[in-house]
């Protein structure tokens, strides 16, 4: 995967999910190490995938949604997934190489063979599973 955007989700669902209280963007932030402004961001998306719920106001927050025995990693990944896990080449192969022609499709399938291999792996965990190994 080429962007953080994985384990910044996963570090706030963790928190969440370890926590019995509302937590705000700024402690998750303090956290991660992180901007407060991309945590919301993120709290945002998850929210609409309907993985947390956030209250305003002064004693506001975040907490999870439902239980974290019923969020499976797969959705997670699936949710911020947005490049190829193994990058993109950047340049155009010569076609009259017996390689350069083929070498993009070749890699597409390869790419997308390893892909489903994590997403099938990503299906088996949950949330709870997880935050479990954080003692």
């Amino acid at each position: 995967m080429s962007n953080s955007r994985f384990p910044i989700c996963m570090h706030i669902l963790t928190l969440l999910a370890k926590s019995d209280e509302l937590l705000s963007s700024e402690y998750i932030a303090g956290s991660i190490n992180a901007n407060p402004a991309l945590v919301r961001k993120e709290i945002s998306n998850l929210r609409q995938l309907g993985l947390i719920e956030t209250r305003e106001g002064k004693n506001g927050g975040s907490m999870l949604a439902k239980p974290a025995k019923q969020i499976k990693l797969s959705e997670v990944y699936n949710m911020v997934r947005s490049s190829s896990l193994l990058g993109q080449s950047k340049n155009s192969p010569n076609p009259a190489c017996l390689v350069g022609r083929q070498i993009n499709t070749h890699l597409t399938e390869l790419y997308d063979e390893v892909e489903q291999a994590l997403i099938k792996k990503l299906e088996k965990q949950t949330l709870e599973s997880f935050a479990n190994k954080f003692q």
